[in-house]
């Protein structure tokens, strides 16, 4: 079952890659690969725990030594393990959920509007330099995951041509992972060691963020000699854009969704809770204030501006394919086949930055924040008076600062390589073989040309 498990994961992949070819709604295959790799763990789960590949398993043993029946085992894979995961997995989609659900109750109350009205230009390589360096500001300053669903929303009121959007979308991907790199609130990855310790503010960023702009830089300049110099069309104005609201009431909503987002990594830093507790928060005050707004107007209008009614708009198969990856993603770790591939490349490669390189490479299929709870799991937090070796391993040291790029970046080379392209990809619903044939070589070179920046930094 170990390996029927990776031969499943491959196969839902293939699908998911597939989809137009298919014909089959890529959030459907999602859920089957994620609910079939749990089964077949469950079904193989005597056999997997008992061979000693599950780290999970092996730590609750020494807690509980007297737990090793198999009806022990079984029971930690379906009453334990699986909803240790559901825990992360749920907060990831509450706060999806959160952040569409703000960016879309601005949308429709045409706060974006007022932003697009701001971007005069229309001449489409000028616009991609816009678009792409806000991108890259805000996702430092929001997160990869909150900014491409803002961004999505203000291509939408830029251009109306489909194969325009795809190309600003996917450079929006690009853009917001390299922005959320070098930011310890920026992507998951960099949460996740700046809450560990691994690495500390101000060093991540003096290190990654030239290399994290370069690796946005590269794939734009390779996309505006290959644009042609034309003017966007944008769209027609359609009688579901909201007109009965003020520019007063709608720069109020502007500005208090926004305020809403930007609190979200604030709330983070002070509190420690996880941010899907301050996206909500931010989703309820939000909510408060267009109920306030809509005070003054007729019936009709606070029925279809209601954030409830608003809720419902929201891209339902984006969530159920997000919750479909990350429990593939989920049964892979619980079982043990992750932490064999991260022993494989330790045992294999030997060098910090291969090993760095490897994952990034790696997380363009695979999670990131997988592969980073792996890595942070493989080896331990040096002190700081390590030497050689081991002092790329203490705090800001060139493994924890290199893997917050290539963890971060690297998820760029396929469209369901991180946590903005699937959301992208949903909202968008960009064909996965369209990305990887336009993008994929410019975003991989991209990414090594910020890894050689960032080595050449280090040499300084």
């Amino acid at each position: 079952m170990f390996i029927l498990m990776i031969i499943a994961f491959i196969a839902g992949y293939g699908a998911i890659a597939s989809e137009n070819n298919l014909k089959v709604n890529k959030a459907a295959v999602a859920l089957i690969t994620g609910m079939t790799l749990w089964t077949l763990y469950v079904i193989g789960g005597v056999d997997i725990l008992s061979s000693g590949s599950s780290s999970s398993w092996n730590d609750y043993l020494i807690a509980h030594p007297d737990k090793n029946s198999a009806s022990d085992m079984i029971h930690f894979i379906t009453h334990i393990e699986i909803l240790e995961h559901l825990m992360d997995i749920a907060s990831i989609l509450f706060f999806l959920i959160g952040a569409m659900t703000i960016v879309e109750i601005i949308d429709r109350h045409q706060g974006l509007k007022i932003l697009t009205d701001k971007i005069t230009t229309r001449d489409k390589r000028k616009l991609l330099w816009i678009i792409c360096f806000l991108t890259f500001i805000l996702s430092a300053l929001l997160d990869n995951l909150t900014t491409t669903i803002v961004m999505v929303a203000v291509i939408r009121k830029l251009m109306s041509e489909k194969t325009n959007r795809w190309i600003f979308t996917s450079m929006v991907i690009i853009s917001a992972n390299a922005g959320g790199a070098w930011s310890p609130v920026g992507d998951v990855t960099t949460i996740m060691l700046w809450i560990g310790g691994q690495v500390t503010t101000m060093p991540l960023i003096k290190e990654v963020m030239i290399p994290s702009l370069v690796t946005m830089l590269l794939p734009l300049i390779i996309m505006s000699r290959k644009l042609k110099k034309v003017s966007v069309l944008r769209p027609y104005a359609t009688e579901m854009e909201p007109m009965e609201f003020t520019y007063k009431e709608r720069l109020i909503i502007l500005i208090a969704g926004v305020s809403c987002l930007i609190f979200v990594p604030i709330f983070k830093t002070f509190t420690h809770l996880p941010p899907y507790v301050g996206m909500l928060l931010s989703l309820g005050v939000l909510w408060i204030i267009t109920d306030i707004v809509h005070k003054s107007k007729g019936t009709e209008v606070k029925k279809h501006y209601d954030a409830a009614r608003i809720i419902r708009k929201i891209d339902t198969a984006t969530i159920l394919y997000f919750l479909g990856i990350l429990t593939a993603v989920s049964a892979l770790q619980s079982a043990g086949q992750l932490a064999l591939m991260s022993g494989f490349l330790d045992q294999h490669l030997g060098n910090v930055y291969f090993i760095d390189l490897a994952i990034g490479l790696l997380s363009s299929t695979i999670d990131n924040s997988a592969l980073v709870a792996g890595a942070i799991g493989m080896y331990p937090l040096e002190t700081a008076n390590a030497t050689g070796y081991a002092a790329n391993f203490m705090q800001d040291g060139d493994f924890w600062s290199f893997l917050a790029y290539c963890a971060g970046t690297g998820g760029n080379i396929l469209i369901i390589g991180s946590a903005a392209g699937v959301a992208a990809m949903g909202l968008e619903k960009i064909n996965f073989i369209w990305y990887m044939k336009n993008f994929s070589r410019m975003a991989l070179t991209g990414y090594f040309g910020g890894a050689i920046v960032y080595y050449l930094i280090t040499l300084l």
